[in-house]
This record gives C-alpha cells, structure tokens and sequence, in this order.
C-alpha cells in the first residue's frame, strides 16, 4: 500500500508533550496504550508477557507491579515503542505511518543537532528522593528481570545509558551498553569496540585509572533513544536532547563522582569501572535474535551510590526474536537518517531507504534511486553500506529502481530475484566493521577480537545501458492502484 504523503506535506510542529518517564505514562494512558500487569515475578513472567508483546507492533505498553518479592512500588515498563504511542514519544501527530514517521523524526533530529541546547545544572530533583551510599548500596532491591529463559542472569539495564567523560576534552557522551547485576553492589560494564563509551573507557586505562560511569536505570523513552543514536563525536546527546525539547535538560551530578544526569529520572547507579577486574557477562538475548556466548569476560563496574524516586520504575527494553519492539523502533530512527547520510557524499536522486526490522535495522537495508549515470546504484549501495550511519553492523544492501518500495520486503526481495544477476550484480566488502551480537562471527576471529564481519552489495537495479529494453513490470503505477482503492476498496472491508 502506498504511504501517505511525505512529511513536508503536513502541516504539523514537532512537540514532546512529556519531561519524564510519568508524564510519559500518563501520555501512553491517555492514548489507550497502557495496561498494568500485577503479580508477575521478575524470575520469569515479566520476559515471557514481553515475548508475547513483540507478535503485535500495536501491542500495549506494559506496567508491571506488585512484583512478588520485591518492596512494593517498585515497578518495571517495558514495550514502551508500538502502537500510535511511538509517535508520541517522538513528537508527532499519531497519524503518521512509521515512514512518514521516519521522514519528520530526521527532519527534527537534523534541525535540532544544528541547533544544540545545553544542559543546566540544578541543585536537586525527585532523583534525590532516595540516596543510598557506601554499604547502603544494593542494587538487588529492584526488580531487574530475567528477560529470556536462556539469559544468564538478572539485566537491570536494557532500556538504560551510561554517562561517561572524556578525560581529555570533558565531552560528556550517553550510551546504550546492556548491564548484567552480578551482586548487590557490582554489574558488568558492556561496550563494544567503537562506541564512544568504550573510547572513554579506554582513555582511562592508558592513564591508569578506573572509569568513572553513571548508569540511567530509568529515564525518560526519548532519552534513552537519544543514547543509542549515532551523534557525531565531541556532541553530547544531551545538547542534542535539549534541541529536540527546545529547553534545556535538567541535570544533578552524583555524590561521588561529580558526573551529572537528569534531575527527574527514576533510578541511577553510580561507580567506577575497574580495567584490571573482569566479571562473567551473559548468555543474553540480543538484538540479533541470538543468544550471546556464555562466560564472555567484561570490566567489572564497583557502584559505590545508588539514587532513586519513590516508587521507582526500570525502563525495559529486551530484545526479542526479530522482527520486534528494538529493530521497529531502529527502522524508524535510522532509515530516513541513512538516506539523508548518502544524500550528503553527493549521490544524487534516492528516492527512499529502509533499514529493514527482520535485520534488526542493521543487516538488510534496501536503497531505490532513480538510476542517472553507469555506476550510479554501485555508489549508492556502497556508499549506503559504510558511512557513518550504515556502517555499524550491516550485511546486506540491496539497490533497486524508484517503481520499487524498498519499506515492502517482498517488493525489495522480488527486485533482487527479478533483476539481480548472482555473478554479474554481487559485490563483496570485507573487514566491515559489526557487533559482537552478530552470530557469524568466526569463533577464533571473536577469541581474537577480530570483530569484523563482510558485507553483500545487491544491484538489483535494471542495467543501466539496457534499462528502456528491460521486461515492464506488471506492478500498477500509483495512480492506478488510487483508481482501484477508490472504486473497489470495499470489497477488501
């Protein structure tokens, strides 16, 4: 079906109408979106109603309580990206179809990094409600669920960030690294290679000292997605964040470490990370719909404060088997944002691009130009497959023509079988940079941290010096298709 119109079309402001996860809450209620689940235990039924979420991307978002064992009050959100609710949390009308979504999302995201606010300091905030220090401290009192049967223990960061410093330049960078409790006052610290965390981790090392990190257990939803996006180097998502709520965010510094985070989130955790400490991180459910390997080693993360509301809430966001909540909500984030990335290099004329949900927004991408020059599709697909935004993680890249929707799979599927010669049509890139989650990864190659991976680039395009001789699809023009829906559209009600 096609989209609605492009964005431009509308006539509609971007505007966050909540400050915190609450006010998140009771926007989500309003919408109808939110339904509250009592009694389930964090051991297990908390996982397995969020598995049964992903089967709907218009399934509710859940809010659990009551959590057996657990002091009362203490809750945990989680499916927090479905439904019109996605749109809400980004800013827009609810009407949006997610493509017309990702097209508003890059036009605010690429206004507002232009348009940096930074943050304030504030003396104190509701995260101040509760202050646990030195022996105090015990994570373990939250209800960090297991999230998948086969994980290897209790994850109380999956919708979370990190805050972390450069030490040579204070560039403060938020960044979304999963975070394995291991005991009351220790958790696992995860980065992979190339992330700005990692950077900073690494920066601390070669000194000789330990990193000093906070970990956002439950904040706000555009916060957390602010931390997992792909902002250039020495920008602090935080400034970024602001430019998107058009005011500043509100931050507190910890008590030990003098680093700040917002003033209204609902749990933090405080510590350093030891680079001569390593602790058993995983198995884990990943975003590529594998389990981790069991035993890898990371830093160890001493959490010397705790800070947290009454009645605090974990932000969940547990990866499932794909397609599911984690690659629908990267689809709409990234997808508009890569096609902008290639526009930029100089490659004319692409009409759409898509960073498809079954690859978890990484591995399959499909690109349609309107084709202008021999080499044209060869550009953009290569070009597609390792800029700064397309680089991290991907596979496949598939170019097609512009009478191709590249959001519909089986339409971008049909192009490569169609008009995609294996031997003539099939380029390879090797040494690509990727995850540790991909599953491909030779074992040797990953006990080395030889983390790299290959990618595929598919001309599925028409052959440019025979594209006016090439077999018409049967596939109606837009106008006919309109013509159809108009006439014979009730016989599909």
């Amino acid at each position: 079906m096609a989209d609605p119109a492009p964005v431009r079309d509308h006539n509609f402001q971007h505007a966050l109408n909540y400050e915190d996860l609450r006010d998140w809450l009771a926007e989500a209620d309003r919408l109808g979106e939110l339904r509250e689940v009592k009694g389930a235990s964090w051991e297990q039924e908390i996982g397995l109603a969020c598995t049964l979420m992903k089967y709907d991307e218009n399934s509710p978002a859940l809010l659990f309580d009551d959590i057996p064992g657990v002091r009362p009050g203490f809750r945990v959100l989680a499916n927090f990206f479905g439904g019109t609710r996605k749109n809400m949390t980004l800013g827009f009308p609810t009407h949006l179809s997610k493509v017309g979504l990702s097209e508003a999302w890059a036009t605010a995201y690429s206004h507002d990094t232009q348009a940096l606010i930074p943050p304030v300091d504030v003396e104190d905030g509701p995260i101040f409600e509760n202050i646990l220090l030195g022996d105090d401290v015990d994570i373990e009192q939250f209800p960090a669920p297991i999230w998948h049967d086969g994980d290897g223990g209790r994850y109380i960061g999956t919708g979370s960030y990190n805050v972390t410093r450069d030490p040579d330049t204070d560039w403060l960078n938020m960044g979304t690294y999963r975070i394995m409790v291991k005991d009351a006052r220790t958790v696992s610290f995860n980065t992979g290679f190339g992330k700005h965390g990692r950077m900073h981790f690494d920066k601390y090392t070669e000194r000789g000292e330990k990193t000093p990190v906070v970990m956002v257990i439950g904040g706000d939803p555009l916060a957390f997605i602010m931390g997992g996006y792909e902002v250039p180097s020495d920008i602090s998502e935080f400034d970024v964040l602001g430019g998107l709520r058009g005011r500043p965010v509100e931050l507190v510094r910890g008590k030990v470490t003098g680093l700040p985070f917002p003033a209204n989130a609902e749990i933090v955790l405080e510590g350093y990370v030891d680079p001569d400490v390593e602790v058993p991180e995983g198995p884990f459910g990943d975003w590529c719909g594998s389990y981790t390997e069991s035993g890898r080693m990371r830093p160890k993360c001493d959490v010397v404060a705790v800070y947290h509301r009454n009645d605090p809430i974990i932000l969940g966001f547990p990866p499932q088997h794909l397609p599911d909540e984690y690659s629908r909500f990267r689809a709409i984030t990234r997808s508009t944002l890569l096609k902008r990335a290639v526009e930029r290099t100089g490659v004319p004329d692409v009409k759409q691009v898509w960073c498809h949900e079954v690859g978890g927004s990484h591995m399959l991408t499909g690109i349609s130009i309107t084709q202008r020059y021999p080499g044209h599709a060869t550009q953009a697909a290569q070009i597609a497959s390792q800029c700064q935004s397309g680089a991290y993680a991907g596979k496949w890249v598939i170019v097609v023509d512009d009478d191709v929707d590249v959001v519909d799979l089986e339409e971008l599927i049909w192009a490569a079988l169609m008009r995609c010669d294996p031997v003539k049509d099939i380029d390879f890139i090797k040494y690509g940079w990727t995850s540790f989650a991909d599953p491909r990864i030779e074992p040797e190659d990953r006990a080395s941290g030889n983390i790299t991976n290959s990618r595929m680039i598919i001309d599925a395009c028409r052959p440019f010096h025979w594209r006016d001789d090439f077999n018409k699809s049967t596939k109606p023009d837009d106008a006919l298709l309109d013509m159809a829906r108009e006439k014979f559209g009730y016989l599909l009600e």
